[in-house]
């Protein structure tokens, strides 16, 4: 067998997010439809008359799992990669494997936001001396993926894609890439994001980009629906083991699903806004079913990328109908971010393992609150409630992440 012959196969996932604090909560909230907005408790919110005081907020705080010594040397964006990882790796079956064909690819949009922000505080009220001398190790982008290699043993490689909001998703495809050019047997591989932060949230609100819609946080997040103001700001982390084909069935692994295949492209358009009419989006989706030797046609299910956004949302649209033609018909879009927030950097990885549990389940999550579609939306999304995905055998489903700088990235899930 070939390097580039070599199958993919996901046979791990973790994750802590604004529905529950592992994959099987996660899962359950988002078939609920259940929203994990809610509106901040700290009072940084009044000290700095923020105008958006909500967002979604881990479920389960990091400092209920993890050790207080752990708590005190990783930033949080690290905590919540540690958390999703040790439940991936022990739902992988805790595989044996040579450390040097086991590599980590963890990716952030933002990384140790509250580390920087924090010692830059203590710099200023009490002096450089007390500074934590682990300062930079915390705040670096690398810190996740350094933090997963150190306690997994993974010498392959240790690497950060930084996207911005597509990151998560490009740590998977980058994984996958290693697996099939021979360069690692397994890849624990996801995004994680800690960005709950004042000055994240002023930023967003100073361009516009996060939903105001503080008297109802639970109905703030809603992709598609014509009063959609914004994306609601979440946090936490989705990890996934990635492993060979081959290297599964020689140990006995349980198969979740199969990674066949992920699309790239730029916009190259504008640093924050989508190309208006999917151009980008249309080169993403179309080089990953290429890639996996696929048709449109063989499509059954999409987690959308979906933010919330006007001008976001209807962009994929017309990406998604470039791309897939009239067979987007007959596909079963969600979009979970109406439940969970938009967690940035992790956003790809979590909706990814929403993906992989919706071909598990035969089962598309729903998306809430959109109770006007806008007009200028021709997909056919999953409302109020989940939906049986049509369709016998395998199941194929596309599961699309964006972002900032102009990045678009989709990746291809098969049902095993």
């Amino acid at each position: 067998m070939t390097a580039t012959a070599r199958r993919v196969v996901v046979t791990g996932m973790g994750a802590t997010t604004p529905l529950g604090g592992d994959v099987r909560s996660t899962w359950e909230g988002a078939l609920a439809g259940r929203s994990g907005a809610r509106p901040f408790s700290a009072s940084w919110t009044q000290e700095y008359d923020l105008p958006v005081t909500f967002g979604a907020q881990a479920a389960v705080p990091a400092e209920d799992v993890l050790e207080r010594r752990e708590i005190k040397r990783l930033d949080p964006s690290q905590q919540f990669a540690v958390i999703a990882a040790r439940e991936a790796w022990a739902d992988a079956g805790t595989p044996e494997v040579d450390p040097l064909r086991l590599a980590s690819v963890v990716a952030t949009g933002i990384g140790g936001i509250w580390t920087l922000l924090t010692a830059y505080d203590t710099l200023r009220e009490k002096g450089a001396r007390r500074v934590l001398p682990l300062t930079v190790p915390m705040l670096m982008g690398n810190g996740p993926t350094a933090a997963i290699s150190l306690e997994f043993t993974a010498r392959a490689g240790a690497h950060t894609p930084v996207s911005a909001c597509a990151s998560g998703a490009e740590a998977l495809a980058y994984g996958a890439d290693m697996i099939r050019t021979g360069r690692a047997d397994i890849v624990i591989a996801g995004g994680t994001e800690a960005a709950i932060h004042p000055l994240p949230i002023a930023s967003f609100a100073a361009m516009h980009a996060l939903s105001r819609r503080n008297e109802d946080p639970a109905r703030a997040s809603r992709p598609f629906d014509t009063q959609r103001d914004g994306f609601v700001l979440g946090e936490g982390a989705g990890i996934v083991v990635l492993e060979s084909e081959e290297h599964a069935r020689a140990r006995g692994a349980r198969v979740h699903a199969e990674l066949l295949s992920a699309g790239l492209s730029a916009d190259a358009h504008h640093v924050a806004a989508p190309e208006p009419e999917g151009a980008g989006v249309a080169r993403a989706v179309r080089d990953a079913l290429r890639s996996a030797d696929l048709t449109p046609a063989d499509l059954h299910h999409v987690n959308a990328h979906a933010t919330s956004t006007p001008a976001g949302d209807v962009a994929e649209d017309k990406g998604l109908r470039l791309a897939l033609g009239d067979a987007v018909d007959g596909v079963a879009v969600s979009a979970t971010k109406s439940m969970t927030g938009h967690l940035l950097g992790a956003a790809g990885a979590v909706e990814s393992i929403l993906t992989v549990r919706a071909l598990q389940e035969r089962t598309a999550p729903p998306t809430i609150n959109v109770d006007d579609l806008d007009p200028d939306v021709s997909l056919d999304v999953v409302r109020k409630d989940a939906r049986p995905l049509n369709g016998t055998g395998r199941l194929v489903g596309l599961n699309n992440a964006f972002g900032f700088g102009g990045h678009n990235i989709s990746l291809v899930f098969a049902s095993v």
